[in-house]
């Protein structure tokens, strides 16, 4: 919608086709034809959809959600119609403002989120957006419109599906977090997933990297330049980097220490990772030491990332709605201290299951599965030899019901959303389930609140 306003502000003839039907699609029609947009609800993604305007046809812009290699995509291609995600629109209308874009598998929108706070709270404007928010399409319509001040700069997520559809992004600065094996389902195969990755940080005027990461590891000598930041003072391959935390936990430069790691209160130390690429960012921003600690002092945490929610009498509660892989569900149980109840499911991604699997096994004194994905991450915890209890439920009413019965039964310290999977089965995204998780506490008879 946004690529849609955005064009049709600029002058063009603005037609959006759209296979779904129903009165949620029907509202946001309405809405672009206030607007001049065209709109044709209940067509197929077909190539004869197309027809009535090949002739005059001078480009298409694809929604992330499908795929850049659809047959009737590269039917357009071979018929000469340009093909774009939304992304590239937005870049056209913003370029001329400096991008830090940021990616990975994990840990980019806590960067993103951490970014823009330490940039907004040091005096500079740096509206955030891309795969999460407001789309870059709407931040480009909203300064248009409102004839703002322009931002000092735009600090944008943008996930391998916007990538692929917009290879003329060159970002100022490119920030890539981690890699780990997802969206194999789109991309085939984990050398495509990190091509696409790569290739943007490859556009960017300066590319800051995560050595702690295993896979941007060994890349490393493939990189004829880049700044490297790791939590550790002695890395595994001996290679020097740029920033970093040492044994005394002060974060350093080579000439200089900065301040104490423990400015950030998030929990983890993947959010040490993550302060890192942040702090490294906004120094060649220019931005002092003293400036970046008082920001890191007070950043609240992101939603739906180890978002505490309080307790329920000594349980502490927290929602992890954003981690939809294993990886990243991984991730946020190892950053949890004590036993925990964890609560997994959804629609289950590809992927290795094997490093969750050793961590529950650790960590989760009792696991409650729900949805779509339920009875699959039982086998597999099963088949893990995971001995703590096992619970299935069909939804996460019943989950959270079973979830606090059974940290109760285990004198659990903790309950963890963490579902390892997509949330398309039951939610329309990973927020609205995090948004149900947090009204279920919220409403709990045990909640304090």
């Amino acid at each position: 919608m946004g690529a849609a306003r955005l064009l049709a502000q600029s002058g063009t003839d603005v037609t959006v086709i759209d296979s779904g039907t129903g009165e949620a699609l029907e509202h946001r029609a309405r809405l672009l034809q206030q607007q001049g947009v065209n709109v044709l609800l209940g067509t197929p993604l077909q190539p004869s959809s197309f027809q009535p305007w090949l002739n005059d046809l001078q480009r298409v812009v694809i929604s992330p959600g499908i795929a850049w290699d659809h047959p009737t995509i590269q039917h357009l291609r071979d018929k000469g119609v340009a093909i774009d995600g939304e992304m590239a629109v937005a870049w056209d209308a913003l370029r001329h403002i400096p991008w830090i874009g940021i990616t990975g598998t994990n840990g980019k929108t806590t960067v993103t989120h951490l970014l823009n706070h330490v940039l907004q709270h040091c005096g500079l404007t740096a509206p955030m957006g891309g795969n999460m928010g407001f789309s870059a399409a709407e931040i480009a319509l909203e300064l248009q419109e409102n004839r703002a001040k322009q931002p000092d700069w735009l600090v944008m997520e943008l996930s391998s599906y916007q990538i692929e559809a917009a290879e003329r992004i060159h970002p100022r600065i490119g920030i890539w977090t981690t890699l780990t094996t997802d969206h194999l389902e789109r991309h085939g195969t984990l050398e495509k997933y990190r091509a696409i990755k790569r290739g943007l940080l490859e556009r960017s005027e300066l590319a800051i990297l995560n050595a702690d990461d295993p896979d941007l590891r060994q890349q490393r000598s493939s990189w004829s330049s880049g700044i490297w930041v790791s939590t550790e003072e002695s890395r595994p391959d001996g290679n020097p980097v740029d920033l970093w935390i040492d044994a005394e936990g002060w974060v350093r430069e080579p000439e200089q220490v900065l301040f104490q790691a423990s400015a950030l209160k998030l929990p983890g130390s993947h959010n040490r990772q993550n302060m890192l690429l942040v702090t490294a960012a906004a120094r060649r921003i220019g931005l002092s030491a003293g400036q970046i600690e008082s920001a890191l002092e007070a950043f609240p945490g992101v939603p739906h990332r180890l978002e505490p929610l309080g307790h329920l009498r000594t349980i502490a509660v927290f929602n992890d709605s954003k981690a939809t892989n294993y990886d990243a569900a991984e991730v946020g149980l190892r950053a949890m201290q004590g036993s925990t109840v964890v609560l997994a499911g959804g629609s289950v991604k590809r992927g290795d299951a094997s490093g969750w699997m050793e961590q529950l096994s650790r960590q989760a004194c009792g696991v409650v599965l729900f949805g779509d994905g339920a009875a699959e991450l039982n086998r597999l915890l099963q088949s893990s030899g995971y001995s703590g209890p096992l619970v299935c439920c069909k939804d996460l009413v019943q989950a959270v019901t079973a979830a606090v019965d059974l940290a109760q039964e285990q004198n659990a310290c903790n309950i963890l959303l963490s579902p390892a999977c997509a949330s398309f089965d039951q939610y329309s995204d990973f927020e609205a389930r995090g948004d149900h998780f947090r009204q279920l506490i919220a409403t709990h008879p045990l909640s304090a609140g």
